[in-house]
């Protein structure tokens, strides 16, 4: 058993306990609330009145999945050999040892959401992780979590480059549109009580099986405002559950997007304009969605920033309208809401994952903020006056 006591306690659903403690039995949230009683025999950690967070959640990465400092050999997110590859599994390519998830640790991010890329229309699944553990299988909340698609820019490239479709925006519709209705078709048939009337096995459609029983979501890579529509336009034509991934022009149509009802993961915002969709990229994105009355999350979409720095892109989304409260929220709860996770992770309450953060100050308002202790599953996974300290 493990006591964290004399904390600041963001609950993560906007709640703060002063004072007030946390009791971890078997990995789990046992209680949790001011003065509780203890035994004399269990770890104790005292939080001096630092604050402490639910774990922090990176609800777009391709961590493990795109290993750092390696380069090709590492390069496992994107199959670009066929534009349409759903039967492609995140669980398949992830290497536990990536330096990347103990940076993750070190700045408190206790779960990831990794997956392939934007290479193809679509992509393959991705699933909610642990940023520790020796073997993929045990660290795992979820898999899948979601089916990756993506518009615009980087499946023109990649297909235009080989000379065949999709090469357009209508090409990469077309194709899925296509792919789809195949889909739905191969579903319905191998529903058949008659054995002799079903198609033959085909992985590709058996993966998306669970986006038609609404068992996972369209996670739909989309940065330009016509693309965002595009997502929408889909899911609702199939009639798919959806998150908008990226959403860069989001804010130059929030008002549409806060009637549409679909949440938003919002980033990488920390980086330059590298292609054209991005020339609108702004940090008020998150807030200008929120005042619509959309679920935001915020990403750091690894490698592309690395996923220890999300908390300063949430402080920067702070600094540009979005408030604190909803800082926080974006990288824990909401997070965990959008990602389907959120039973057991992304606030400190009973029965939850004993995922909790032990910060020397308030990371989405300090630039010098540091993580003393990161805590999952009831392990200490990172103690900064014993391990490596983190550093740029």
């Amino acid at each position: 058993m493990l006591l964290i006591k004399n904390a600041k306690i963001y609950v993560g659903n906007g709640q703060i306990i002063e004072n007030g403690s946390i009791l971890v039995e078997d990995g789990k949230i046992k209680e949790i609330g001011q003065n509780l009683s203890y035994s004399d025999d269990i770890q104790i950690i005292d939080a001096d009145g630092k604050m402490v967070t639910p774990g922090i959640i990176d609800s777009h990465t391709h961590i493990g999945i795109g290993e750092e400092g390696i380069g090709f050999e590492g390069m496992d997110y994107n199959e670009m050999s066929d534009p349409i590859t759903p039967q492609m599994r995140a669980l398949d390519a992830i290497y536990p040892d990536d330096k990347g998830f103990l940076s993750a640790r070190q700045g408190g991010i206790t779960t990831v959401v990794t997956g392939p890329g934007s290479a193809n229309a679509i992509g393959g699944t991705f699933l909610a992780m642990k940023t520790f553990g020796k073997r993929v299988d045990d660290m795992v909340i979820k898999n899948p979590v979601a089916m990756k698609i993506a518009f615009g820019e980087n499946v023109k490239r990649v297909y235009n480059s080989q000379g065949k479709m999709p090469k357009t925006r209508m090409g990469i519709m077309a194709l899925m549109r296509d792919f789809f209705y195949k889909a739905k078709d191969y579903m319905e048939k191998r529903e058949n009580e008659d054995i002799s009337k079903r198609p033959d096995f085909d992985l590709k459609y058996e993966s998306v099986i669970p986006l038609f029983k609404k068992e996972i979501h369209l996670k739909a890579h989309a940065h330009r405002s016509d693309d965002i529509f595009s997502a929408i336009r889909l899911a609702k034509e199939f009639d798919f559950d959806l998150s908008l991934e990226h959403c860069t022009e989001g804010h130059l149509i929030a008002d549409y997007l806060g009637k549409e009802g679909y949440p938003a993961i919002c980033g990488p915002n920390m980086s330059s304009a590298s292609k054209y969709e991005l020339r609108n990229r702004s940090f008020v994105t998150p807030a200008k969605l929120y005042k619509e009355g959309v679920k935001v999350a915020i990403m750091t979409d690894n490698s592309v920033i690395p996923t220890q720095l999300l908390p300063i892109c949430a402080g920067l989304a702070v600094r540009s309208g979005l408030p604190e409260d909803e800082g926080l929220k974006a990288i824990t709860i909401n997070a965990a809401e959008i990602t389907g996770i959120s039973d057991r992770v992304g606030s400190l309450e009973i029965g939850k994952d004993a995922d909790i953060v032990i910060w020397n100050s308030n990371p989405l308002s300090d630039i010098e903020a540091s993580v003393y202790y990161t805590i999952i599953d009831g392990i200490i996974a990172y103690n900064s006056l014993e391990d490596e300290k983190f550093g740029f």
